[in-house]
C-alpha cells in the first residue's frame, strides 16, 4: 500500500521478510525462538523478582543487574513477538508507524545494556580497589544517578536517530531484509538522501560502544592490578568470583560485536545484520540469567527462596 502526496509516492507500510523465505523452516523458527523468548522473559523476570524480594540484594550491584534483566526482557519483546505473529498470520507487513516505533525501542534497549554493562563494571571496580570506601563512594544518590544516567542517554540516542529518519522518503521499495525493523536495514530503504543519518550512525554508534567500554577495560585493569598484589590465594579467588559473572556477559556482549561487525563469516550484509541482530535481541538476553545465577551464590540464594515461595506467603495471608 502506497500513500499519493503530490507526485510523490511514498510507504505507508514495510515488508519483513525475516529470517529465511523458506516456507517449510517458519514452523521451526516459530518453535525455536518463541522457546527462546520465553526462556528469556522466566530467567530474567526471576532474577527481577529474587532482587526485589530479597532484602540483602538491595545493594548497587543488584540493581543494576534488575535494570540489565528488564533491558533483556524489553529487548527481546521489542521484535520477536512481531514476528512470530507475523509467521502465525501468514503476513509480513507492519505499518510504517509500527516499523518507527520498534527501531526507536529496539535502539534504546541495546544502547542501555551497553552502559549498563560499563556501569556495573565500575560499580566491581569501587567494590575490590576501594572496599573501606564503596558505601561512600556508591550513596544512593550516585548509584540512582548511575541507574538513571543509561536510560536517559539510551533514549536521547534513539530519539536522534528517529527523528532522522523521518526526515527520510521511503518510496517505491518497502522491502526490509530483516526479521523486524533496524536502523541500517531502514536507511537502505530510503529514495531520499541518507548521508547525514549513515554519518550520525556511525559517530554515535562510536560514541556509544566506545565509552562504556574503555571503562570496563579501565575497572578491570586495575581490578586485576588490585587482585594480582593481593598475597592471599583465597582473596585473589574472591575477588575474582564476585565480578565473574559480569565478565562473562562482557566477553558474550563484545565477542558478539567483534565477531559479527568486525569479523563477518557471511558476503552478504543483511545475513551479518541479521546474526547479529539475533544474538543481540535473543541469544544474549537469554543466556544472562544462566550466567548470574549459575555463578552468583546470592543469585542461587534468592532464586531458591523464590522457587520455594517463601516471599509470596505473606502476600497470599
Amino acid at each position: 500500500r502506497n500513500m499519493n502526496q503530490g507526485n510523490q509516492t511514498t510507504i505507508s507500510e514495510f515488508i519483513l521478510l525475516g529470517l529465511s523465505n523458506q516456507a517449510e523452516k517458519q514452523k521451526l523458527i516459530f518453535v525455536l525462538f518463541l522457546s527462546m523468548y520465553l526462556i528469556s522473559v522466566v530467567g530474567n523476570g526471576l532474577i527481577i523478582l529474587a532482587i526485589g524480594l530479597d532484602i540483602h540484594l538491595h545493594t548497587p550491584m543488584y540493581v543494576f543487574l534488575a535494570n540489565l534483566s528488564f533491558a533483556d526482557i524489553s529487548s527481546s519483546s521489542t521484535s520477536v513477538p512481531k514476528m512470530l505473529m507475523n509467521i502465525q498470520t501468514k503476513s509480513q507487513s507492519i505499518s510504517y508507524d509500527g516499523c518507527i516505533t520498534q527501531m526507536y525501542f529496539s535502539i534504546v534497549f541495546v544502547v542501555v545494556d551497553n552502559f549498563l554493562l560499563g556501569v556495573m563494571a565500575y560499580d566491581r571496580f569501587v567494590a575490590i580497589c576501594h572496599p573501606l570506601n564503596y558505601t561512600i563512594i556508591m550513596h544512593s544518590r550516585f548509584c540512582l544517578f548511575l541507574t538513571v544516567c543509561p536510560w536517559v542517554l539510551s533514549n536521547i540516542v534513539a530519539l536522534t536517530h528517529t527523528l532522522l529518519a523521518n526526515q527520510l522518503v521511503f518510496c517505491n521499495h518497502n522491502t526490509i531484509q530483516h526479521f523486524f525493523c533496524d536502523l541500517a536495514p531502514l536507511l537502505k530503504l530510503s529514495c531520499s538522501d541518507a548521508m547525514i543519518n549513515e554519518l550520525v550512525k556511525f559517530i554515535v554508534g562510536l560514541s556509544v560502544i566506545t565509552f562504556p567500554f574503555v571503562l570496563i577495560l579501565f575497572s578491570y585493569v586495575c581490578i586485576i592490578r588490585d587482585v594480582l598484589r593481593t598475597s592471599s590465594t583465597e582473596g585473589k579467588w574472591k575477588a575474582f568470583s564476585t565480578c565473574g559473572s559480569h565478565l562473562t556477559v562482557v566477553i558474550l556482549f563484545y565477542g558478539t560485536i567483534v565477531g559479527v561487525y568486525f569479523f563477518p563469516s557471511s558476503t552478504h550484509p543483511e545475513d551479518t545484520d541479521k546474526i547479529g541482530a539475533v544474538l543481540f535481541t535473543v541469544v544474549t538476553p537469554m543466556m544472562n540469567p544462566f550466567i548470574y545465577s549459575l555463578r552468583n551464590k546470592d543469585m542461587k540464594s534468592a532464586l531458591r527462596k523464590l522457587i520455594n515461595k517463601r516471599h509470596f506467603l505473606p502476600l497470599m495471608s
